[in-house]
């Protein structure tokens, strides 16, 4: 078989979230920094992300990684994150993928008990600490970039619910959160349907009066995805709070979502709720779990800003290459949904 594209691909996910690892065969693009990077495959590689990501290939629950060198010279790595509806500057759960497939497949050297890795990233320097035992990565921790609030009881007319309070923040990304309560849902599977509707629809009617802007990064504006949460509880003197995340175009991640749960951690903080150095367990949809804490505040432009640290698993699923036949009619695949 003649084959127009080769791509080497080693399987991963991040407590139930797939986030496959590029290693082999899409070339890296000169630029000055990983932002320029990601907008570069943005603008001119949108097949690649339609070939990888939609079916036959792929699928709308999961992303890939495409690790490249690094801009910054402190960087031991570089990687743009292709996400379901769009190219992503940071997600936690793939950089728990990253690191996992990286150092349990010797591209960066595993030191036990713990091996660093720096990783620049469109939104900026991330530091991943991976706690390794007997060759394998067990669990990785991110000091994940500045986290902000942008807005705290936002009132939004939502059509055929009504008015709701949201909450909007950064963590990598920009978050919508929304008690879930408040759309008369519990963040449960068996509400799932429900959760990834009212989700999109309260996204839709929030974006109609809020953009929030990265205040040293514009390009990063407007709402991306939605969390739907659960009161914070207490147990055995730990806090727990769950979250169902609706993640464009309209799926829910099967993490408790990396940046989405670093953006609640600026919105706990502003609301007195977490103190630094406080650790809260986020679970996902399914029962997986991050353990998070803000490591410390600082500023970004006028913004007071708390910094995240997000710690989770990664396991590699597989490796696999991805081919594409001249003749298959699905050049950049399709989608149904």
């Amino acid at each position: 078989m003649k084959s127009s594209r080769y791509i080497s691909v080693v399987g991963c996910h991040a407590e139930g979230e797939v986030g496959d690892v590029i290693v082999g065969g899409v070339r890296d693009v000169p630029a000055k920094t990983m932002k320029e990077k990601l907008l570069f495959f943005k603008e001119n590689h949108e097949d690649l992300r339609h070939l990888l990501l939609h079916e036959p290939r792929g699928r709308l629950e999961m992303s890939a990684v495409l690790i490249l060198a690094p801009c910054d010279p402190r960087a031991d790595a570089g990687f743009v994150v292709m996400a379901s509806g769009d190219w992503s500057p940071m997600s936690g759960s793939n950089t728990i993928c990253t690191t996992t497939v990286m150092l349990e497949t010797g591209m960066i050297p595993m030191k036990e008990p713990v091996t660093e890795v720096l990783f620049d990233t469109a939104a900026g320097l991330v530091k991943a600490e991976a706690r390794c035992e007997q060759g394998a990565c067990k669990s990785v921790t991110l000091n994940n970039v500045p986290a902000f609030v942008y807005g705290l009881d936002l009132p939004v007319e939502v059509p055929g619910v009504g008015t709701v309070k949201v909450d909007i923040a950064f963590g990598g990304r920009w978050y919508l959160f929304v008690d879930a309560s408040s759309l008369g849902l519990r963040t449960s599977a068996e509400h799932a349907e429900r959760l990834i509707d009212l989700g999109n629809r309260v996204k839709a009617a929030a974006s109609e009066i809020h953009t929030p802007v990265h205040p040293e990064s514009p390009e990063f504006s407007g709402i991306d995805n939605v969390g739907i949460t659960e009161p914070l509880e207490h147990v055995d003197g730990e806090k727990i709070a769950r979250q169902a995340m609706v993640i464009k175009p309209g799926r829910l991640d099967r993490s408790p979502c990396g940046t989405g749960s670093s953006a609640r951690l600026a919105i706990l903080h502003a609301r007195g709720l977490l103190d630094v150095g406080e650790k809260i367990q986020f679970q996902s949809m399914i029962g997986t779990r991050f353990i998070c804490s803000i490591r410390g505040v600082t500023k970004v432009g006028e913004k007071d800003a708390v910094l995240p640290t997000v710690e989770g698993r990664g396991w590699i699923t597989g490796y696999k290459q991805i081919v594409l036949d001249p003749s298959d009619p699905f050049q950049t695949g399709y989608r149904l949904n």
